[in-house]
């Protein structure tokens, strides 16, 4: 039964109610809700999976409108999804699809390059703001544009590679999150059997194989999903180290000079802008903060993987973000690095 407690329609259990509710299951039905509302002068979220979103204990004083749009068409000289095209092949999709199905399916039509994207939780709509990844792959590597509704000019807009400003854990879409509505991605996939060269060293590990080699996409799938699952990172309701965002916190980037600060052993991955990427995960293990940390029976970080702060049953908004706070200021005390929260966050506050 659909209700309008947030609290049952994201993967943290929390968040009080919205106001108002409404189901688009189409893009012209998506388009004229958000557009009915903006003119309307009313507050509007737009929800999706809502796997990535923290949603403050009084709600949404406005209008959710929840993106159940449906529809994967591709493209391509044999002209239909159970045939191989030489030269691959080019899939719509519509914002509202389930993205480990349509990870799934890509894998079983030897579409390459999703692979290593297995058991991430959430819409195919919202791979794009957060420029999703895992595993050494991000879903910027097969992307070629997305269609966006533009709030403020009130109309569709396409949106090439080059203009969707991909970059770690972020995208134009990000960053004009308030204007910018995604109704649809379109991939392009090279086709075969094995995977795209796997750069990740704990996968190649587990796949056998040394970095830069490929293997085949199904079992690449089965072994992610594996490594996920052991980290508490794919959805299920039984399992509460998965009553969360995923991760919290993004790793950190910092200038050459700050990296220089750090302890001899952090992990340092060198960025094409002269940036330094740390590990998230790193920095909260060593400021003190163990698997299964927390400040009360109803919060803890993931009891798999430091990187989660988890609803172990019962907890508020509040709760978490009091533990969020001192795992963030913990970490920023002890390597003056201030890690940045990695979901939405709706009518709640880190600061």
């Amino acid at each position: 039964m659909l209700t309008n407690l947030l609290a049952d329609h994201t993967s943290f259990h929390v968040g009080g109610p919205a106001k108002r509710w409404v189901v688009a299951t189409t893009e012209e039905q998506l388009v004229e809700a958000i557009d009915s509302v903006d003119q309307a002068g009313e507050p509007l979220l737009i929800l999706a999976g809502g796997s990535n979103m923290l949603v403050g204990d009084a709600g949404f004083p406005g209008t959710v409108v929840q993106i159940a749009t449906k529809g994967i068409h591709a493209h391509s000289s044999a002209g239909e999804l159970s045939k191989p095209a030489c030269g691959g092949v080019i899939v719509d999709v519509a914002a509202g699809e389930v993205w480990d199905d349509f990870v799934a399916l890509a894998v079983a039509n030897e579409w390459r390059g999703l692979a290593p994207l297995s058991g991430i939780p959430g819409s195919v709509g919202a791979t794009p703001i957060q420029n999703v990844g895992a595993y050494g792959s991000e879903v910027a590597n097969t992307i070629s544009g997305v269609s966006a509704w533009d709030r403020f000019e009130r109309r569709r807009r396409w949106f090439p590679l080059a203009e969707c400003r991909f970059s770690y854990r972020d995208s134009i879409f990000k960053a004009q999150a308030a204007r910018l509505v995604v109704l649809s991605v379109q991939f392009q996939f090279f086709q075969g059997q094995n995977s795209l060269p796997i750069r990740y060293a704990e996968l190649a590990s587990r796949l056998g194989i040394e970095v830069g080699q490929r293997a085949p996409m199904t079992q690449v799938r089965e072994v992610v999903l594996a490594l996920r699952a052991s980290k508490g990172m794919v959805l299920d309701e039984q399992d509460h180290d998965t009553w969360s965002a995923g991760s919290f916190f993004t790793n950190p980037v910092v200038d050459a000079e700050q990296a220089a600060t750090l302890p001899a052993d952090a992990p340092r991955f060198a960025q094409p802008d002269g940036t330094i990427k740390t590990s998230a995960a790193w920095l909260i293990e060593r400021a003190g903060f163990t698997r299964g940390y927390g400040i009360s029976e109803r919060v803890t970080l993931s009891t798999k993987h430091t990187l989660a702060i988890t609803n172990r049953g019962g907890a508020s908004t509040d709760d978490i973000l009091v533990l969020a706070r001192q795992v963030r200021d913990g970490v920023e005390a002890r390597f003056g690095v201030r890690l940045q929260p990695e979901p939405n966050l709706v009518n709640c506050a880190l600061d």
